[in-house]
C-alpha cells in the first residue's frame, strides 16, 4: 500500500483498509506534529487528529509506534494521551543530537519484527528543504538527515507508506 500527497487526513482510511486487510501494523511517523488532537480546529476527523482515531480504533499495534522530528507546540493533555497510549516520541532536537544511526537503532527497538505502515508528513523536514508544506515548522531535519535514517531501515517488513501535505 502507497500513497502520495494529500493531507495527513488521507492516512486514516489507508491503515483501516491494511488493518482490516492484514491486522495492526507498527508505526513509524516522520512529522513536525503529534496528530494526536482528538480533534483539530473543531473537525473530528482532519490532519491534526489522523492518529489519535487510529489508535483509538486498534488500527496500530499498541506500543509499536514511534513518531520522529516531533517540533511543534502541544497542549500538555495530549502530549500526555499520546504517551500514555504507548508512543514513543522524538524530537528534532532529539533526532539532531543523536543522529541518523542512533534514530534509525531507537525505530528498530520500537517496531521490533512487526510488519510496518511508514507516514511520511513532508513538514518533518525544515522548511528550507521542503517550502511547499502548509503546516512549516522551524527546526525540522534536513534532507540528508531523513534519507540517512530511512537508508537505515532496509530489512524491516513495511506492508504500506504514504507520504502528505505537500
Amino acid at each position: 500500500l502507497v500513497a502520495l500527497g494529500g493531507d495527513h487526513s488521507i492516512t486514516l482510511p489507508l491503515l483501516r483498509a491494511l488493518a482490516n486487510r492484514r491486522g495492526a501494523p507498527a508505526l513509524v511517523h516522520f512529522d513536525a506534529h503529534v496528530d494526536t488532537w482528538p480533534d483539530n480546529f473543531g473537525q473530528v476527523y482532519a490532519h491534526g487528529s489522523v492518529f489519535y482515531h487510529s489508535i483509538e480504533d486498534g488500527l496500530l499495534e499498541p506500543r509499536r509506534r514511534i513518531q520522529i522530528g516531533i517540533r511543534s507546540p502541544v497542549e500538555r493533555k495530549v502530549h500526555d494521551w499520546t504517551l500514555a497510549r504507548g508512543v514513543t516520541i522524538m524530537t528534532a532536537p532529539e533526532v539532531h543530537e543523536a543522529g541518523p544511526a542512533a534514530v534509525a537503532a531507537r525505530i528498530r527497538d520500537v517496531v521490533g519484527q512487526a510488519p510496518v505502515y511508514l507516514s511520511f508528513d513532508i513538514d518533518v523536514l525544515d522548511p528550507a528543504f521542503a517550502p511547499g508544506t502548509g503546516t512549516p515548522e522551524i527546526g525540522g531535519l534536513a534532507s540528508w538527515q531523513a534519507q540517512a535514517i530511512l537508508r537505515r531501515l532496509q530489512g524491516l517488513k513495511f506492508v504500506g507508506m504514504d507520504v502528505v501535505e505537500v
